[in-house]
């Protein structure tokens, strides 16, 4: 692992899941991890609803973009982290590896995407514990 460790956040349209993990993680830990996201099939835009949740806790990820996932990002990694993706994320050997089963905020209200933006601030707390010890 580098001196800094980096977690990479991927689901399927990097709109929602992704997106909210890695606006934690950015917010929870500074620059003591370097963060990515990325999509097997991005969307157009972030899902609004993501972005209200987040707006709702403080954290702005207005000026996120859904990425395509590549080789390289998963290779840059220490950490991948899929979000129901499947079998789309290339395994490299040496990664850590883990699959977060998550309701998908595509297509709910702002009172479904609460309790997902919840879940995953409280794993990525988790996360930032286990890499920053």
């Amino acid at each position: 692992m580098s001196s800094k460790p980096s977690v990479l956040f991927v689901c399927v349209h990097n709109a929602g899941r992704s997106q909210m993990a890695a606006g934690w993680l950015t917010h929870l830990a500074g620059d003591r991890i370097e963060v990515r996201s990325a999509g097997s099939a991005p969307a157009d835009q972030v899902n609004p609803a993501a972005i209200e949740a987040m707006r709702e806790v403080g954290i702005d990820i207005t000026a996120a973009h859904p990425k395509i996932l590549t080789v390289d990002a998963v290779e840059a990694s220490d950490v991948v982290i899929t979000m129901g993706c499947g079998d789309a994320c290339p395994i490299f050997p040496g990664k850590r590896y883990e699959d977060w089963k998550l309701d998908d905020p595509a297509g709910q209200g702002i009172e479904a995407v609460r309790p997902i933006r919840d879940e995953i601030r409280d794993r990525v707390e988790q996360l930032v514990g286990e890499l920053t010890s």
